[in-house]
């Protein structure tokens, strides 16, 4: 698939290495468009968790290009760490609110938004996630699931360009996997630009536009989904089976459609 720089995200030869000495991320070059969903897969340890952190400013680029709606970020982290949101694995450790409502307005006060806009964004974001029942309760005492949404809210209020989700269904049970998809549709619906960091591929792959597969910090295909699932067994990357033949890529969510 070609590197378009005027994507809403593109990058070029990107790399990073933790510590300045082992390099995790290597030449690293994607690109995807306004409002669509690319899923980054690979095995554990294959640099997925490193490259999301590394495009949102959180750690250190060592080389390559950052670019947003065409303009180059890659030596602007402040920047690119306010235009693109992540909601990580572990969600305990990164919401902070006593109640929900308070969870989701710890950002907003942080950045100076004043009360009233900052009250009709904390209504509209836990409209659109389908969380308004929670806003007064304790955070640390809702489901996974639950939980996950509300990290996802509390990055939404702030109004950023692209969603970054990692390993987003990771310790969830049946119910609170779907509550995720249906958020993830939901965002879509609405104009989002996502990506969706998993291995476990056969729970969104059927809602995402294009694929990209890392091994060993490494791009090894890129391109629309359905096109580049053909790669992803023979990177390590499991695809359900019936009668021993995989399943169909309409097949590959837990949504029912």
């Amino acid at each position: 698939m070609h590197i378009v720089k005027n994507n809403m995200l593109s990058v070029e030869n990107l790399n990073i290495s933790l510590g300045g000495n082992k390099e995790i991320v290597k030449e690293v070059s994607f690109s995807i468009a306004k409002g669509n969903t690319l899923l980054l897969c690979g095995k554990n340890g294959s640099g997925k968790s490193v490259l999301l952190r590394g495009l949102k400013g959180l750690i250190p680029i060592d080389g390559g290009s950052i670019f947003l709606d065409g303009i180059d970020l890659s030596r602007k982290p402040k920047i690119r760490n306010k235009d693109i949101a992540l909601v990580f694995q572990d969600t305990d450790t990164q919401i902070v609110g006593q109640t929900v409502y308070k969870d989701l307005m710890f950002g907003l006060n942080n950045i100076g938004i004043k009360k009233d806009e900052s009250e009709s964004r904390i209504e509209e974001v836990a409209s659109l996630l389908s969380i308004s029942s929670l806003l007064h309760k304790n955070p640390m005492n809702l489901s996974g699931g639950e939980k996950r949404r509300v990290a996802l809210g509390g990055v939404l209020v702030m109004k950023p360009r692209i969603i970054f989700l990692d390993e987003p269904f990771a310790n969830l049970d049946y119910p609170g996997i779907i509550q995720v998809i249906d958020s993830i549709v939901t965002l879509q619906k609405e104009g989002a630009t996502i990506i969706i960091a998993t291995h476990e591929i056969e729970k969104i792959a059927y809602h995402c536009d294009s694929l990209l597969i890392l091994d060993k910090g490494e791009v090894v295909a890129f391109g629309k989904t359905k096109e580049t699932l053909t790669q992803a067994e023979n990177n390590g990357i499991h695809i359900p089976t019936i009668n021993n033949k995989p399943i169909g890529f309409e097949e590959l969510t837990w949504r029912k459609m």
